[in-house]
């Protein structure tokens, strides 16, 4: 039996022949801890040699805006649109009443065109790229896609190195048209499927969200895990709105069998000082979740900058639940933000968005990744 020994964490992994970069040799061993009972440290799983691990490489990226050239119907994608389609009357019409000045000026006079796209595409892979020597995470949840025929083309034109399947997405209700995904090396076990938030209780700011999206990949030993991407509604939205994504979640994960390993991985859009003036992460995260920043990361400011508030934050999470008997373990020392392409920052050292204009930027946000090891 052949193990990969003495890797650094998320770099030099080789590639087996049906291209993933992982090697899962133990299958996980059944639990029915409630992990709500469970410590950090617990959930952060049995110890491991340095040596001999198996390992998942995790990463959640939100690629701000990645949308296609067309006008999707039923989707508020206005702004996204080659300049020569701006013209009309009925597009200026519409584009007015966006109250935001920068995003009215955008939608009028922005011209997101074939070279524009390719551009982005251009510059989110090579941040992908940037993580494991050119061959990037073996899954990654992804936020703020527009359609599936737009992440398909970032994966064949741009991530071929990488060798990622088919792209999973399922078109949400969000206006703008803004979905969630995945992208992975391993095959999928189960057909993936939306949950929709429930937000009911607010009729009227519903259109701004987004559902969990759960797909179930098949590891190399048989045994399964479960990922969740997430784009919780966005911090301007009240508190409430995150608690009810928070409990869908969690309600998400408690369906699934106690032994499943699971990953929630995206944009939860909590910033810093919800998470220091609230309880919301106490009572709804770290019960049940490790939170993967918070084990390791050591030196990390954050996934994300704002600058009227001149505060970082970890918008972008990863979350482990672990079950507790279970060979796996969450590398603490892998988890890292990934700024390792140098268009992602700013001269300040801060996300820098994405500039078609200035051919600068990346994305608002900055990628998080973590190792999950087996001996």
């Amino acid at each position: 039996m052949t193990l990969f020994k003495n890797l650094r964490p998320g770099r030099g992994r080789p590639r087996s022949r049906n291209g993933l970069t992982l090697a899962v040799l133990l299958a996980m061993t059944a639990c029915s801890t409630d992990p709500s009972t469970r410590s950090s440290a617990d959930k952060i799983g049995p110890a491991a040699a340095q040596s001999d691990l198996a390992q998942i490489s995790i990463m959640a990226f939100n690629v701000e805006n990645l949308f296609d050239t067309d006008d999707d119907p039923g989707k508020n994608d206005a702004t996204y649109l080659p300049a020569s389609t701006k013209s009309d009357p009925e597009h200026i019409a519409a584009c007015n009443l966006i109250e935001v000045d920068s995003w009215r000026e955008d939608c009028l006079y922005l011209d997101w065109g074939e070279a524009a796209l390719r551009f982005k595409l251009e510059q989110l892979a090579a941040t992908i790229l940037a993580y494991n020597e050119g061959l990037g995470p073996d899954i990654i949840a992804l936020q703020e896609v527009e359609n599936i025929r737009v992440l398909d083309r970032l994966r064949r034109d741009h991530l071929g190195a990488a060798d990622y399947g088919p792209p999973i997405l399922i078109e949400g209700g969000d206006a703008r048209g803004i979905d969630v995904a995945f992208l992975s090396r391993l095959p999928l076990a189960d057909e993936a499927v939306l949950h929709p938030l429930d937000m009911s209780a607010f009729p009227d700011r519903a259109p701004d969200t987004r559902g969990v999206l759960e797909a179930s990949f098949r590891l190399p030993d048989g045994s399964i895990l479960t990922g969740f991407s997430v784009h919780f509604p966005a911090p301007f939205h009240p508190i409430e709105m995150r608690r009810i994504a928070y409990a869908h979640l969690n309600e998400l994960r408690s369906a699934l069998p106690q032994d499943r390993l699971v990953v929630a991985a995206g944009d939860f859009n909590t910033p810093k000082r919800e998470m220091e003036e609230t309880s919301i992460m106490d009572e709804m995260v770290r019960p049940g979740w490790a939170v993967a920043h918070e084990l390791g990361c050591e030196g990390c400011q954050g996934t994300n900058y704002w600058s009227r508030g001149e505060t970082w934050s970890f918008l972008d999470m990863i979350l482990v639940s672990l079950p507790a008997s279970s060979p796996w373990r969450l590398n603490p020392d892998s988890v890292s933000v990934v700024t390792d392409y140098a268009d992602q920052l700013d001269g300040e050292g801060r996300p820098q968005r994405f500039d078609v204009e200035g051919l600068r930027g990346v994305s608002d946000h900055l990628p998080i990744v973590v190792i999950l090891e087996a001996p």
